[in-house]
C-alpha cells in the first residue's frame, strides 16, 4: 500500500456500507420531492416499499413454515423485521380490529428527519405484509419522526368494517 493510500486509509471520515445507503435513501426521497412534490415522491417510494414488503413477508412464511402468517404472528413479525433494521417499534395495543405500533428509533435514523415520504417504506411493509396475512389492511402513520415527531405512531386497520372513513392512510388488500 502507498504512502498516499494509508494516509487516506487511517483518516476517521464517518462512512460506511449502512451510513452510505441511508444518506442515498434520503438523497433519492429529496430528489423526488423536490422534483414531482410529497405526495408523488411518496406513491413513486410506496412501489418499492411494497416490493420490499412482498419480499419480506416471504421470508418470514418461509422461516416460520407457513403458507400465510397467522393473525396471532403478524404483531410480533411486524416489531422483529424493523428490529433487524435498527428500529425501535413496540406494540401498544393489539386487537382482531387493529395494531397500533409505537416506534422510538427509525432504520434511517437522522436521515429521515425533513424526509416524510421516507415513511412510505413503513407504511407499504407494514401494509403488504398485513394484508397478505388479514385479507386487509389500512396503514395511518399517526406521529413520525420523520416529521419531528419524538416518536412514530403507527396505527393497522385489519377490518375495513371497522377503519375509519376518513382520515388518513392507505388501504392495502390481499393480491393472492
Amino acid at each position: 500500500m502507498s504512502m498516499i493510500t494509508e494516509t487516506v486509509a487511517a483518516q476517521d471520515v464517518p462512512l460506511d456500507r449502512d451510513l452510505f445507503l441511508r444518506q442515498l435513501v434520503r438523497e433519492l426521497s429529496g430528489a423526488l420531492e423536490d422534483v414531482v412534490g410529497l405526495e408523488e415522491a411518496s406513491g413513486y417510494i410506496s412501489l418499492v416499499g411494497a416490493a420490499m414488503g412482498e419480499q419480506i413477508g416471504a421470508s418470514y412464511r418461509r422461516a416460520l413454515k407457513v403458507e400465510r402468517l397467522g393473525r396471532d404472528q403478524l404483531g410480533a413479525v411486524l416489531v422483529d423485521l424493523k428490529r433487524r433494521i435498527e428500529g425501535d417499534f413496540y406494540i401498544i395495543e393489539e386487537t382482531p380490529e387493529r395494531i397500533v405500533l409505537g416506534n422510538r428509533a427509525c432504520p434511517f435514523a437522522e436521515k429521515v428527519l425533513g424526509r416524510p415520504s421516507m415513511c412510505m417504506m413503513t407504511s407499504n411493509v407494514f401494509g403488504r405484509i398485513a394484508a397478505d396475512t388479514a385479507g386487509y389492511a389500512r396503514v395511518e402513520i399517526e406521529a413520525a419522526i420523520a416529521r419531528g415527531d419524538p416518536g412514530c405512531r403507527v396505527v393497522i386497520h385489519l377490518d375495513p368494517s371497522t377503519a375509519p372513513d376518513a382520515g388518513g392512510g392507505r388501504e392495502y388488500f390481499r393480491v393472492s
